[in-house]
This record gives C-alpha cells, structure tokens and sequence, in this order.
C-alpha cells in the first residue's frame, strides 16, 4: 500500500510544515521543534509520532553537529547527558501504560513554570547560575523521560542552557552534540522495544527529508542574523508557545 496515499493533502501540508519546523530548531531556533513535534502528534498520534520524528532527528542532528562542533561546550554534556540516559530509560519502560494526554499536560505546566523562573531571572538582570546538582538531576531526568515519552527534552534542555547563560553558539553547539548522542542512544529502543520504527515509517521520512533539509539551512541563516542579546528572548518565547500548544492540545 502506497503509504503517503493514506494521508489528505491537507494533512500532508501540517507534516510537511512540521519537518520544516524541525529543520529550522535544529539550526538553532530552539523551542520551535516543539512546535514540530505538536503537529506531528495531532497527525499520526503521540507515540506513533516519535517513531516517525525520531530518524529526522538524527539526520537534523548530524548536520547541527557538522556546524555547530568547535562550539560545544563539554562540561555540560558530561553533566546532563548521564540523566539524560536514566530519563530515557525510565521512560521506555512507563511509556507503554502511561496516559499521554495525561503526562503531556504535566509536562506543560511544570515547563510553564519553570519559564515564569526563568523570566523572572531575566526581568531581575541575574547573572548568577543553578549550581546544586539537584539542578542538573532534576532537568536532565526529565528530559530524558521527555525525549523517550514525546520528543518533548528540547523545552528542558533549553531551560537548563538558559540558566546556564551560555552564549547563543555554546547553546546551539552543546545541545547539538547532546541530542545527536541521545537520540541515537534511543533509536533501538523505539525500533525493538517500542517498534514504531518500521519501513513505513521510514518511507514517511524520505518524504519529509527536503522540507528538513530547507528548514535547516533557513534556520542557519536566521540564527546568524540573531543579535546575541535577542537570542535569549528567542528561545524563552519559542518554549513558552510551544508549552502552551502542548498544554491545550487533545
């Protein structure tokens, strides 16, 4: 069966604009991959969703890394990315029984919470960062809880590089390299254990395959053009829309 038969034009415009969505997060708009990830969800329903998103991900990821690696900045991947990997695995095995619409909504209100934080922190010209490891615990478990359950780590990533104060290319750099390696790290289980990976699935993508690769080199050029005092706003604003979608959505 022709599997992009199966879809309405209509429907294949929002997976399209989805995948462009996450080209340009990937480039560095952090916070509208959220964005992408929403529309996928109200397409092909949560779970299925994250097999379908998963491999473009990793393509997006492999071409952030490609230009964005002399930024990294290694000390925060060594921190979070060990919790990172507790979270996935704490959420392959609830994600089977666990309400989506449920945790999905949770998800939102402690994100918008933490993003009221985040602002005041802004509002009060605050330079000082979180520095008990509880910090690190605490956002990277859920991101990797997150990432597992709805490809949802990217509103947490982006909370702790924001209180991080890393500048805009140590950001976009530091969560390039951490993504890549998360999200392979969870490419067998999808495919084995979840098995929402399959060669349709797979056909899905290479359809979606141009409109990833415009939305990143796009997203490339935006991001240049962003002053590095604008780039804070950017992400805060693009997390909060994303939240909310994510909160209100069925």
């Amino acid at each position: 069966m022709n599997t992009i038969a199966l879809y309405s034009l209509s429907t294949w415009g929002f997976i399209l604009l989805a995948s462009f969505f996450t080209g340009l997060g990937k480039a560095g708009l952090k916070g509208i991959d959220m964005l992408s990830v929403t529309i996928m969800a109200f397409a092909f329903g949560s779970k299925a969703s994250t097999g379908i998103i998963l491999p473009l991900l990793c393509i997006a990821d492999i071409a952030a890394v490609i230009y964005y690696h002399r930024h990294a900045q290694w000390i925060h991947f060594w921190k979070i990315v060990p919790w990172m990997m507790a979270g996935i695995l704490i959420g392959m095995y609830v994600g089977k029984d666990l309400n989506e619409i449920v945790f999905r909504k949770i998800m939102a209100v402690i994100i918008l919470m933490t993003i009221v934080i985040i602002i005041f922190m802004e509002l009060r010209k605050s330079k000082k960062v979180p520095t008990h490891p509880f910090f690190v615990a605490s956002t990277g478990l859920a991101s990797g809880i997150t990432t597992m359950l709805g490809n949802l780590a990217g509103a947490f990533s982006n909370l702790y590089f924001l209180a991080m104060r890393l500048e805009k290319n140590d950001f976009i750099g530091t969560a390039a390299w951490i993504f890549l390696f998360m999200n392979l790290f969870k490419l067998p289980f999808q495919i084995f254990f979840w098995k929402n990976i399959t060669l349709e699935s797979i056909k899905i993508d290479a359809f979606l395959l141009p409109t990833l690769i415009i939305g990143f080199f796009l997203g490339l050029k935006i991001v240049n053009k962003v002053k590095e005092a604008h780039f804070r706003k950017l992400i805060i604003v693009l997390t909060l829309l994303g939240s909310l979608l994510m909160l209100f959505k069925k």
